[in-house]
């Protein structure tokens, strides 16, 4: 999109597209791979926030019935935790994605300090899991 020069020399000033830094101009290949990558992080995220609200409504669905009491709060503590397990998934696989977008020396510091605080909290969770289904 061309705009007129506010001093009026008739000179075309164009907009930076989608992607485009100030002086620097991307492909079109290159432009299609950043919204796509885009597109997907939004969906990994989206993905993640529906997974904790579909593990909430797991565990809360048999406490809100009534006349039925669940078997054991233990069991539900559980499933929501595979439920943010899965959530945690998504949230680093879109923290990939946007890294690959630009990946500058500090991003790539950051995705890795993130991805190591996600994988510890999921193993965490996992190990947590597995003793509460092993204790009686």
């Amino acid at each position: 999109m061309a705009l007129r020069s506010k001093h009026g020399s008739g000179q075309q000033a164009r907009l930076p597209s989608i992607g485009e830094s100030i002086g620097e101009r991307m492909s079109a290949p290159e432009q299609i791979l950043i919204m796509l990558a885009q597109g997907l992080r939004l969906i990994l995220e989206t993905l993640s926030v529906l997974t904790v609200l579909v593990g909430l409504l797991a565990i809360l669905s048999p406490l809100l019935r009534r006349g039925r009491r669940p078997a054991s709060l233990r069991a539900l503590r559980l499933d929501l935790g595979n439920w943010l397990s899965m959530a945690l998934e998504f949230q680093l696989g879109a923290d990939i994605v946007a890294t690959t977008i630009s990946p500058s020396g500090q991003q790539l510091l950051q995705l890795a300090a993130i991805a190591l605080i996600r994988t510890f909290l999921n193993v965490f969770l996992a190990r947590e899991t597995t003793v509460e289904r092993e204790t009686p």
